[in-house]
């Protein structure tokens, strides 16, 4: 599939994976909802229950400033598998029209932010690379 396609079956999905690195280089990977904004891909610290706002994705982040976003799409006939991954710069926004464009997509993309809206910090990750695969190709 080429980027563009790649990107609308990114966008479309409704849950990615989060990885960043550990600052001892460990991976952490987490569940995300997330929206596409831009050249960036986009998810906030929630008010689902943390056992703490210090939240391991924000320290990987501050330490090593890189990330990716992994959406895939599963089906028991394999023909119709496909995965998106996303490679960049990681960056975190408390305020200003990044984090407010940012939040405002997840708002419009998740109709469960509409009755209260993300409230944590937002995390971009820059488009540097995109890797996609289909098996139907």
């Amino acid at each position: 599939m080429d980027r563009d396609e790649a990107l609308t079956r990114l966008a479309g999905a409704r849950v990615a994976r989060l990885a960043t690195v550990r600052p001892d280089g460990r991976p952490h990977v987490i569940p995300v909802t997330f929206a596409v904004v831009g050249g960036n891909v986009v998810t906030s610290v929630d008010h689902k229950p943390k056992t703490t706002r210090d939240l391991q994705r924000l320290a990987n982040i501050e330490a090593n400033g890189f990330g990716s976003v992994l959406a895939d799409h599963y089906d028991e006939d394999w023909e119709w598998l496909w995965w998106v991954r996303v490679d960049g710069r990681a960056s975190i926004h408390d305020e200003g029209e990044v984090y407010v464009g940012g939040i405002e997509a997840l708002v419009e993309k998740y109709p469960q932010y509409r009755e209260r809206r993300p409230d944590g910090p937002l995390i971009t990750i820059s488009q540097d690379r995109v890797i996609s695969w289909e098996s139907t190709s």
